[in-house]
């Protein structure tokens, strides 16, 4: 990792890179690769066929020019975690990598809270914890900004 860090900064990194930036990177790191390649063994499955698609390619350009609601309502999906539901059709599965793109920040946040309650640091403990909150009631659906 530290030589990752070098290579993209340019030059030798030392000690100043405290412990819970690398391990935040760190755990970062996985989780975008994960999320990354979820979303190519996603595509893979959904070009080969290996599961049928919600929307049949043939029917793609027509629910493009759908707005979202008639869409959705079209394919019997419910706005929100819905999706979740449908995860056995290929053109819904790349949403689980999405989704775990998105939320990737949430794990390496929660790996440092230890860290910094170690160190005495409650305030960079709450923030983190209060950051993985306000992510989790994001993407809960409970608030509603919009139509």
């Amino acid at each position: 990792m530290k030589r990752d860090i070098e290579a993209a900064v340019g030059e030798k990194v030392g000690e100043e890179i405290a412990p819970e930036q690398l391990r935040y990177a760190n755990w970062l790191q996985w989780g975008g690769s994960l999320g990354l390649a979820s979303l190519v063994l996603a595509f893979i499955v959904h070009a080969t066929g290996m599961l049928e698609p919600l929307i049949a390619h043939a029917h793609l350009p027509r629910a493009w020019l759908m707005p979202a609601s008639e869409m959705l309502r079209s394919t019997g999906q419910s706005p929100g975690w819905g999706w979740v539901r449908l995860l056995d059709r290929s053109d819904i599965l790349n949403l689980a990598g999405i989704a775990l793109l998105a939320s990737c920040s949430a794990a390496p946040l929660l790996a440092v809270v230890p860290m910094y309650l170690k160190r005495g640091d409650h305030t960079f403990a709450a923030l983190c914890l209060l950051q993985v909150a306000v992510l989790a009631l994001a993407a809960s659906g409970l608030v509603h900004v919009g139509h």
